[in-house]
């Protein structure tokens, strides 16, 4: 059989099946038949789900009344040149507020001040906080700006005034100027403290401008610091709830109508919400407002330590159970924390009657606190808990921060990649160092060394090896010949940032 007739078949079997295939759906969609649908949900499911919808509901017509937007102006100054500006250009000032600049376009003037309006980069939203026109709301909502417009959930509009910021928390407090009026709703605090990882809240704000826009979702975690470098106090509540631009300020709601936190942040690299918001805790605004709404200036206790989070070497080293707390890793001189018996490598534990958990929490516990006030404080000290108590002292604007993460650092001789030298008067000058310190100064830092991997750096101090005393060469020879055969080595070392504990990794053979 050639292939012309092999040919021919297939293409009859194939019209076969097609016109088979076809007639049978022809047929089959020509024969009606009725589409089975799902059976109702059950009664007390739909019961559950509308209560939890009037839940949100309920909350959203009890908040929404307390929330304002926020409109923030500031004036540039800029000189006007005596010659026409590209075309365009002062058109884009027009749009910010300057009709007649197009009309002066044919007006050449001598170059002379001229200020122009414009809208800086997006609004805010706030809380009323009371019935004297008090708004709760970001500290870089109302920054640095000349003007403040705030609109009410019914419309109404007002000019308000900053009455007291708190750049460290990022909170603010603006006041309604003019008559207050007599119906103003007032939000109601609830305690942060109590809140759960899970728990269902809502966030209210006016992101894009979108005034009065309502989002839903969950409490992700807690106890949460922004990228991980900020000087600031930080113990933001994370939430998935969709906040973007314009909802700084805005409060964050349970389940029970109450705010328990202000929305403030987003971790974005697009500009907008990616599933990660953070809203400062309701506690920390709730001590924090009557002071700004007074104009007064937040006062915040001082310890007078440096502390570090404890990794898991420096657990080893310390020989603790866990690492929760707050490693000590300098003490200040005739500071709170050397009059109440702190010393350095004690561990803080507990303070005021709460577990300390790492440095974040202890230091804005610390900042929390009142000046003059006497707290109790537990430490670790060889493996044995030791109850003190301190009053604490202030700590002024211009003095470094109380609590502070020490980062790594290290110490060493030829194996471990550093050269070190006596402190001398002329180093000491150099490095900032007080002529009544001692150690032994770091010189040289090997690239790609056990030093140069833990952090350490020229001008560094090392005053402790392995918890033993440094004062000058012999004795920090002596002490790594201590270590030798240890896969880690415990140093203490300072620098003008404060003192911190360094672990460093020797080389084996095998490296």
């Amino acid at each position: 059989m050639n292939a012309k007739k092999l040919q021919a078949i297939g293409m009859t079997i194939g019209f076969a099946l097609f016109t088979a295939v076809g007639m049978t759906l022809f047929t089959a969609a020509d024969k009606p038949s009725a589409l089975t649908l799902p059976p109702p949900p059950p009664a007390d499911a739909l019961k559950v789900a509308r209560q939890l919808n009037e839940v949100f509901v309920n909350v959203a017509e009890r908040v929404r009344p307390t929330v304002v937007s926020i409109y923030s102006e500031k004036v540039i100054k800029m000189r006007r040149p005596g010659f026409s500006l590209p075309y365009g250009f002062e058109d884009f000032f027009q749009f910010f507020g300057d009709p007649q600049t197009p009309q002066r376009r044919q007006q050449p003037q001598a170059p002379r001040p001229r200020e122009y309006k414009y809208h800086q980069g997006g609004m805010g939203s706030g809380i009323i906080i009371d019935k004297e026109g008090h708004i709760l709301t970001n500290n870089h909502v109302v920054e640095d700006v000349d003007e403040l417009k705030v609109t009410l959930a019914d419309k109404r509009v007002f000019d308000a005034e900053v009455v007291g910021t708190d750049p460290k928390t990022d909170l603010a407090v603006i006041k309604l100027k003019g008559k207050i009026p007599s119906d103003l709703p007032v939000a109601e605090l609830g305690d942060s403290d109590a809140v759960r990882v899970g728990e269902m809240v809502l966030a209210i704000g006016a992101p894009f401008g979108y005034a009065q826009t309502v989002t839903q979702g969950i409490i992700s975690a807690k106890g949460r610091s922004t990228f991980g470098g900020s000087d600031n106090y930080e113990d933001f509540i994370q939430i998935d709830a969709a906040i973007n631009p314009g909802n700084s300020g805005g409060p964050l709601v349970n389940l029970e109508g109450k705010i328990i936190g202000i929305n403030s942040a987003i971790a974005t690299r697009i500009g907008q919400f990616a599933g990660i918001g953070f809203a400062i805790p309701s506690n920390m605004a709730r001590n924090i407002w009557p002071i700004l709404a007074k104009g007064g200036k937040v006062s915040r206790g001082l310890l007078g330590v440096i502390i570090q989070d404890i990794t898991p070497d420096l657990q080893d080293q310390f020989r603790l159970s866990t690492t929760k707390g707050a490693l000590v890793s300098q003490v200040n001189k005739d500071s709170p924390a050397e009059k109440a018996g702190i010393k350095v490598g004690d561990v803080i534990v507990r303070y005021n009657g709460k577990e300390v958990e790492d440095v974040r929490a202890l230091r804005n516990a610390v900042a929390g606190t009142a000046p003059g006030t006497k707290v109790d404080i537990v430490v670790l000290r060889d493996g044995k808990e030791k109850s003190l108590s301190a009053k604490l002292g202030e700590l002024k604007p211009d003095e470094g921060e109380d609590e502070t993460k020490a980062t790594g650092g290290e110490p060493s001789g030829v194996e471990l990649g550093l050269a070190v030298e006596p402190l001398s008067a002329e180093s000491a000058k150099q490095f900032g160092f007080d002529k009544n310190d001692e150690g032994v100064i770091v010189r040289e830092v090997e690239d790609g060394s056990p030093a140069a991997a833990a952090g350490l750096r020229v001008g560094d101090l090392i005053t402790e090896v392995n918890r033993e005393k440094v004062t000058n060469l012999k004795e920090f020879r002596a002490a790594l010949k201590n270590t030798r055969g240890k896969e880690n080595i415990l140093m203490l070392v300072k620098s003008q940032g404060g003192s911190r504990f360094v672990i460093v990794k020797p080389k084996t053979a095998k490296d």
